[in-house]
């Protein structure tokens, strides 16, 4: 399928919604539980979704008013701010999941379709037009939200955004991907490095991948 930026925004917002749900009413004990991300705990993976949201709404601010605006201010930026988020109380943390998060989606309503067009730069060091930002945000919430250990599974993203995501890393791993069988679903968690039961054709377990995002 061909994604569009008004995909990518419906995307963005239902995966917010997905991970706003999780989170709820979650206690102190609970956010220090382990993730399907290594060394992460609940709360490395909010600190670094609430973190998320301020760079990305950056990037809008570059389009917007065409000032430069990294995602971050440098290298270190990113890791220090998920290690001191990651140490915040749960009444603290998850409301600056929610700030974020709808500062973000304010500012993306704001944009005009001009400067949607302007250029930024991810963190990546990829220039891409502003109409990128939604994408990258949908994919952040989406993932992590199953990342969280919570009760959500890919079986539970929408059909058309999983396809547009395995389209994507599909691109992004490079043309020496074995051919495996599977549920749509199983495959995209095979593909971003998450647990998975798939099998290479033939019946071979199929290689675990790095992991992605």
């Amino acid at each position: 399928m061909t994604r569009t930026p008004d995909d990518a925004l419906r995307w963005a917002r239902a995966g917010t919604a997905l991970l706003a749900d999780a989170i709820a009413g979650l206690s102190e004990a609970d956010l220090r539980e382990p993730t399907a991300l290594p060394g992460w705990t609940r709360a490395h993976v909010v600190a670094h979704l609430a973190g998320n949201a301020r760079a990305l709404h950056n990037l809008v601010c570059w389009a917007a008013t065409g000032e430069e605006t990294p995602m971050y201010g440098s290298p270190g930026q990113r890791a220090a701010e998920i290690e001191a988020g990651s140490r915040r109380p749960v009444g603290d943390l998850l409301p600056e999941f929610g700030r974020t998060a709808s500062a973000l989606d304010d500012a993306m309503a704001g944009l005009t379709a001009a400067q949607w067009e302007h250029e930024v730069v991810t963190a990546q060091g990829r220039t891409v037009p502003a109409t990128e930002i939604p994408w990258l945000r949908a994919r952040e919430v989406m993932v992590h939200a199953v990342d969280l250990d919570l009760g959500v599974a890919f079986t539970d993203l929408p059909l058309d955004f999983l396809t547009a995501l395995e389209a994507e890393v599909s691109l992004r791993r490079g043309p020496d991907l074995p051919a495996v069988t599977g549920t749509l679903a199983e495959r995209v968690a095979w593909l971003t490095g998450r647990r998975h039961r798939m099998s290479q054709v033939g019946g071979t377990p199929a290689p675990d991948l790095g992991p992605w995002l």
